[in-house]
């Protein structure tokens, strides 16, 4: 066994001396990630939980929508909408770019041949006769490398990866947006369908009103002021069943374009595709209590979606996983990377341009040995008088970094606001909507009580209208009540970034963004 002169394993030693440096050495400053700028606990003033509440399900669009039919329809929405197809594909791209800026970390080696011909006129030679030379080469070589002596090419790719990462997570907010604004079209279209439903009913107890007064009039049981008035009546629930038609005719459309396409009719909200049968009432009283049985039909069905609700004493470190957060982080590692790049500027760099391959005369002859070629061009660069350009290059990169980190910042103070304000609204829903179905209930006996006392004589029909708008006011408020309760927890859940753990389970990303760098 032989061992290798001394002289060398210093050369060995040498040319393996940058490529020591190209690993460990980067002028890029440490990253810490900021402190919180936001109280410890985002639920301050929530309402408690029962002790014997069911836990909540894991992160996801599928452990939020629990309706079948709207888990279909999502089901769509994230295949076909275009919206998230545009973010799919930008992170696609961000993926070459990454890959391009990847392969500046090795060598470019290429391989290459060539052959020519060459004739010289008898005048332009010695002999005075014309000669005909021929070449063939080929060579394989790398071209104008740089030795990573400061981390350049590295923090660069650092750069480019960050990039590619905040792509993924504008990825993941949009599909966080999509399953919000689609569960919020939905619960739209299943609110004006039931108030639909009740304009519906409205009317059509309206109209056997009329009916049942113009029999009156003729009989001379009822006054043409009373007589017009009940047509008021019953225009005012016509324009109100118009303008409710042309709403969830809009809110289909809106949910054809969150969903990509024509959505089916099994998947659209159950009352959206209920019919409402006609009363039939021989009197004012059965008309009266038609109506209301319609109305409770339209008001008393349960929230079709069902959504769960958010856990109680969630810390503020829940908010680190917004993928609008992490995509800020990235932003704020990023021009970590690029001071590093800065910095490398004031120091020399070297580019390594190197060839080796054969040439000969004859085709037959070019691989036979003493024919042998080669090439090595080192170039140093070092950086003497740029009129403060690289200084400023540098100032420039630092503020950068103190922009992304207030960009950061605040994109976390306006996750914690927006967590705040919808618990906050959680705080009075409960209490609102019990007190919207007592005055649904307040103003059906109102109603009741004033027609009783207008068919005695006691008051005149003006009591009964008003009592009649009163009672239609209150069961819209409740319908709008219960849409407001359902696009809450929607709004918690784009709050929170998809997450609804509660705060034993809930726990923010552990790295800070720049693993797998290498």
């Amino acid at each position: 066994m032989t061992t290798a002169p001394p002289h060398s394993r210093r050369l060995a030693l040498l040319a393996a001396a940058p490529l020591l440096l190209t690993a460990c050495m980067s002028l890029a400053p440490d990253y810490e990630r900021p402190a919180l700028p936001v109280p410890a606990r985002l639920d301050a003033g929530a309402p408690k939980q029962p002790a014997n509440a069911a836990p909540l399900p894991a992160p996801g669009p599928q452990a939020f929508v629990q309706p079948p039919r709207l888990r279909a329809l999502l089901g769509q929405a994230l295949a076909d909408n275009r919206d998230l197809r545009q973010s799919l594909l930008a992170v696609e791209r961000a993926r070459a770019l990454y890959g391009v800026s990847r392969a500046d970390l090795w060598p470019t080696v290429s391989a290459g041949a060539g052959a020519s011909r060459a004739r010289t006129a008898d005048d332009l030679t010695a002999a005075g006769r014309a000669s005909t030379t021929s070449q063939y080469s080929a060579s394989i070589g790398l071209a104008s490398y740089e030795i990573d002596f400061w981390g350049r090419v590295r923090n660069l790719n650092e750069a480019a990866l960050q990039e590619f990462l905040r792509s993924q997570d504008n990825l993941q907010s949009a599909r966080i947006a999509l399953v919000a604004e689609l569960t919020q079209a939905w619960v739209a279209l299943d609110a004006d369908a039931r108030r639909l439903q009740l304009a519906r009913a409205t009317l059509q107890a309206r109209q056997q009103q009329l009916q049942l007064t113009e029999q009156s009039h003729r009989l001379g049981a009822a006054s043409a002021l009373t007589l017009a008035q009940v047509q008021t009546t019953v225009d005012s629930a016509r324009v109100d069943l118009a303008a409710t038609q042309a709403q969830v005719a809009r809110d289909r459309n809106a949910l054809d374009l969150l969903a990509g396409g024509p959505v089916p009719a099994q998947w659209l909200p159950p009352s959206a595709t209920a019919d409402v049968p006609a009363p039939a009432a021989p009197s004012l009283d059965q008309a009266t209590r038609a109506m209301t049985e319609q109305a409770h039909r339209a008001l008393l069905t349960a929230p079709v979606t069902a959504l769960p609700a958010v856990a109680p004493n969630l810390p503020s470190s829940v908010l680190l996983a917004r993928p609008d957060v992490q995509a800020a982080e990235r932003t704020l590692v990023a021009s970590h990377a690029q001071i590093g790049v800065a910095r490398a500027a004031f120091f020399p760099s070297i580019t390594l341009t190197a060839s080796a391959g054969t040439a000969s005369d004859e085709l037959s002859r070019l691989f036979a040995g003493g024919n042998g070629t080669w090439s090595f061009a080192p170039q140093i660069r070092l950086p003497l008088l740029d009129g403060g350009r690289n200084r400023a290059n540098l100032r420039a990169a630092e503020l950068a970094r103190d922009s992304a980190q207030a960009q950061y910042e605040k994109a976390i103070q306006s996750a914690f606001r927006e967590v705040r304000d919808a618990l906050a609204d959680r705080v009075t829903l409960d209490e609102r909507l019990q007190a919207q179905q007592s005055l649904v209930a307040a103003s059906e006996q109102a109603l009741e009580l004033s027609q009783a006392r207008w068919r005695l004589g006691a008051d005149n029909y003006l009591s009964v209208l008003d009592a009649q708008r009163s009672l239609y006011a209150a069961q819209q408020g409740l319908i709008a009540l219960q849409q407001a309760e359902q696009d809450n927890r929607v709004a918690l859940y784009r709050a929170l970034g998809g997450q609804w753990r509660g705060a034993d389970t809930a726990q923010p990303r552990a790295d800070n963004g720049t693993s797998g760098a290498d």
